[in-house]
């Protein structure tokens, strides 16, 4: 295709109309994948493996018809411009970003390149895109809206520890969505009568001196925002909210799964798979 016409359809289960094309006879199309979190054994991991997995169903054989560039910033988002340049220079056929700080990154990288998104925040309210009725640029993907879920999760931790009057949100600074997010728990928390400690962090150094802030100031219970850090690092914090007896909720099942209190959210592993469908048809 000389011409890359990508659109953009945000929301799970939402396809943008993208026509799909037969792989070209020999073709083997080439795909970045950038990502903030650690990535190892990628067929077992719970999120990518379902994205190798849907590449599968629909006819590509890794190494045969498709080569996967595999970039993560293992945790530390300032490394992310640099892979997601480095990505482009490869000249992959599309790019896939996941996350908020990898696809603000991808974006500034490419004009032209197709980008597909999985799990960002607000595309809109980030600068990812224009609007989701006119988005325009090179992006298509999914989104959470997660902030819209930030308040429940306040209100499902104060039923489970209902006399709590301090709280402590954890949000990584340099993670667009998470800034977005804490003003909307912020607000929660205010109307419910419940003082909320920002605690930033960026580092597993920062988480542990974050924890030690809890502490210093009475901090009753914590909240957990969708960040890769912080999944890659939940036995770091589960390890810290235990010797201090600090019930959590998360948005990662993963969190609750490796022995934290709760998570709510949407189950997103579906949406690696469904991001399979949208290189596909680019």
């Amino acid at each position: 295709m000389k011409r890359r016409a990508v659109l953009v359809a945000f929301g799970a289960g939402a396809f943008s109309p993208l026509a799909s094309f037969a792989q070209a006879p020999g073709k083997v199309w080439r795909v970045g994948f950038l990502s903030h979190r650690h990535m190892d054994l990628i067929d077992s991991d719970y999120a990518y493996g379902p994205f190798t997995q849907g590449l599968r169903e629909l006819g590509y054989v890794l190494g045969k018809n498709i080569v996967i560039e595999w970039r993560s910033a293992e945790g530390d988002s300032g490394r992310l411009p640099e892979l997601a340049a480095e990505l482009v220079r490869l000249k992959p056929d599309a790019l896939v970003a996941v996350g908020t700080p990898a696809s603000l990154a991808a974006k500034k990288a490419t004009v032209t390149l197709p980008i597909v998104t999985i799990n960002v925040g607000d595309p809109v309210g980030i600068g990812l895109v224009k609007s989701l009725a006119r988005p325009g640029g090179n992006i298509t993907g999914f989104s959470l809206m997660s902030a819209e879920i930030r308040p429940k999760q306040l209100e499902i931790l104060r039923e489970m520890v209902p006399n709590v009057s301090r709280m402590a949100l954890m949000t990584n600074p340099a993670n667009a969505t998470n800034v977005l997010e804490s003003k909307k728990i912020q607000a929660a928390a205010q109307k419910a009568g419940v003082k909320m400690q920002i605690v930033e962090a960026g580092t597993p150094q920062e988480i542990a001196n974050g924890f030690a802030a809890m502490a210093r100031q009475n901090a009753q219970a914590l909240l957990l925002p969708r960040e890769a850090l912080f999944i890659q690092q939940r036995e770091q914090i589960l390890e810290l909210a235990a010797k201090q007896r600090l019930p959590s909720i998360s948005g990662y099942s993963e969190y609750a799964e490796a022995g934290g209190l709760m998570s709510y959210g949407p189950k997103l592993r579906e949406n690696y798979k469904r991001a399979a469908i949208y290189v596909d048809k680019i």
